[in-house]
């Protein structure tokens, strides 16, 4: 049997509005697909997820989550 490993996956809530802001941190808001204010979405922790959500951390709030 294979192991498993244990996928580490980031909670991602849009605290700040992205209006007023430049068109591609508005796109990267939209990529990680948040829409509304508040909204929470989980995503992989990958790198391409941190480097977005690093764009984009003065609109978000990240935690950790184990699944």
């Amino acid at each position: 049997m294979s192991a498993k490993k244990k996928q580490h996956r980031l909670r991602i809530r849009l605290t700040s509005s992205p209006i007023g802001c430049s068109e591609q941190q508005k796109r990267t808001v939209r990529a990680l697909g948040l829409r509304r204010l508040n909204q929470t979405v989980e995503q992989a922790d990958t790198p391409v997820v941190r480097g977005m959500v690093a764009k984009v951390q003065h609109l978000v709030e990240v935690e950790e989550v184990e699944a």
